[in-house]
């Protein structure tokens, strides 16, 4: 099977494909497989339409491996065909094999880029594609449209054992996590960190270190992981986005996230460095 290094993001499909493709259909954002036991799988098939749902519109995306993949746009209230099913990223994460779960985040993106820039958003006319990038061009006015990306930082803050869970008010009951925001115009990476931290919990921080970055396809983030070390302040948590932050140990622990997201990353590599 490919692996998740495997993939080759490209634009100008293939002339002449003979081939089956992979086919990462969208109905809004749930994402036709077959589903075989505990396990998902994403169409392998000659062309889109023997997907069954009328489709509307589709983009190559490269391939993976050897294989083409395309992401496709299905109407909303499409109905799976018998033997597939219509799944939500999230539900499909542990069900879909990893490299094929983020060549479908990627898929998700592009299909909803492309269905809310059909129009100029500076002076509605129909764009069409820009054949050698990524890219949708208005005809009349020459203004370009890319997919959007969001930059978000996540940050795991260290005082010596111990290290910073923030409990939003969102997540399930007992559930905590790491802090993470957006950026914002005009801000460094670093600075949103040093931001988010003091708004959320009113601390202050220093030695902020990048860890590793993450796409995060809900909508269309692209998550920026750090460290950081407490430098002062009394936890206050800003109870409009939080129920609770407190300081935690590698022997107590509250719930955690799962290993869907770079916050798991960052806090098994926190658990690991002072249990070993």
């Amino acid at each position: 099977m490919p692996t998740a290094s495997a993939f080759t993001p490209l634009v100008m499909p293939p002339a002449g494909r003979s081939e089956p493709a992979l086919f990462f259909a969208f109905a809004g954002d749930r994402l036709l497989v077959h589903l075989e036991g505990p396990a998902a799988r994403v169409p392998l098939l000659g062309q889109a339409e023997e997907l069954g749902p009328p489709v509307l519109r589709q983009q190559y995306l490269g391939t993976l491996g050897q294989i083409h993949c395309y992401s496709v746009e299905l109407a909303t209230d499409a109905q799976p065909p018998a033997g597939m099913a219509l799944k939500g990223l999230r539900q499909l994460f542990g069900l879909l094999e990893e490299e094929f779960f983020w060549v479908a985040g990627r898929a998700v993106q592009i299909v909803n880029w492309d269905r809310t820039h059909q129009y100029c958003g500076q002076c509605g006319t129909p764009t069409t594609p820009r054949p050698a990038e990524r890219a949708r061009e208005c005809p009349a006015c020459g203004l370009l449209s890319f997919p959007r990306v969001s930059p978000a930082i996540i940050v795991l803050v260290e005082r010596g054992r111990q290290f910073l869970l923030a409990r939003n008010q969102r997540f399930p009951p007992g559930r905590y996590s790491i802090i993470a925001g957006f950026v914002e115009p005009g801000e460094t990476l670093e600075q949103a960190v040093a931001r988010e931290v003091r708004e959320e919990v009113n601390i202050e921080v220093s030695d902020i270190r990048y860890f590793a970055s993450q796409p995060w396809p809900f909508p269309h983030s692209l998550m920026v992981g750090f460290t950081a070390q407490y430098a002062g302040g009394e936890i206050r948590p800003d109870l409009a986005e939080l129920a609770d932050a407190a300081w935690f140990t590698p022997d107590h622990l509250p719930d955690l996230p799962d290993g869907i997201s770079i916050s798991r990353r960052l806090i098994d590599w926190f658990l690991a460095k002072h249990r070993g």
